[in-house]
């Protein structure tokens, strides 16, 4: 079975008191899955706590895996672009992964470049309490879930970001994660990972839609302040 050598997140985590600051140094010496043993680092998220929007992504990719920081290569530099384009400050935002490892495979041509692997339901499930550790002390008013592993991370398997895309969905908290100060409900909005405007055919046309659903975001966020 897979993952059956390993037991999650959980024992890893520090005390429910812990601060954002010291959960970050814990998650760096998660062995919770297997990811830990071909990365070069955990990457954690970042920015300021609390913030008013948390953005969720996948997984660290290469650079992010490199560098220790989420959302530094190429899908960063697209969000951040489409962030500014409809007017989200980013000092009002966190952002993070559903999974804080980078997971990968061998070039089968050769040579020394990674490619990026999605990672597995139970690797996700694994990495699951660093997330709502996140969550807990962010304190965010609202989620945006970037692709599709990062909203079944919170919604499951029967999550399809194109039939939720851009719309206003409510996540209940899991009760161990509930802070006093966080809701009992948070709302998301779901739209596509930034990756996807970097592997379209038509990038113009990909890159307004997640710009659209970022502003529908802001308007959701604005609705909630």
């Amino acid at each position: 079975m897979p993952g059956q050598d390993y037991q999650g997140a959980e024992r890893f985590l520090p005390a429910s008191e812990a601060d954002l600051g010291a959960v970050a140094s814990a998650a760096g010496s998660c062995r919770g899955c297997d990811l830990f043993e071909r990365a070069t680092q955990t990457v954690f998220g970042s920015g300021p706590a609390p913030a008013s929007m948390m953005l969720i992504g996948e997984q660290p990719g290469d650079a992010e895996d490199r560098q220790g920081k989420p959302f530094v290569g190429p899908a960063g530099r697209v969000l951040s672009q489409a962030l500014a384009d409809v007017g989200v400050p980013a000092e009002g935002t966190y952002i993070t992964n559903a999974v804080k490892h980078f997971r990968w495979r061998e070039d089968p041509r050769g040579g020394k470049r990674r490619i990026h692997e999605r990672p597995s339901p139970w690797q996700v499930r694994a990495c699951m309490p660093w997330l709502g550790a996140e969550i807990e002390r962010v304190s965010p008013r609202l989620l945006v879930t970037l692709g599709a592993t990062a909203g079944q991370a919170l919604f499951g398997s029967s999550f399809r970001v194109g039939a939720q895309r851009g719309g206003r969905l409510t996540w209940r908290p899991p009760a161990e994660t509930t802070a006093s100060d966080l809701p009992s409900e948070l709302v998301v909005v779901p739209t596509i990972h930034p990756s996807a405007v970097l592997r379209a055919d038509d990038r113009d046309a990909v890159y307004a839609g997640l710009a659209a659903d970022l502003r529908a975001a802001a308007l959701v966020l604005g609705d909630t302040g």
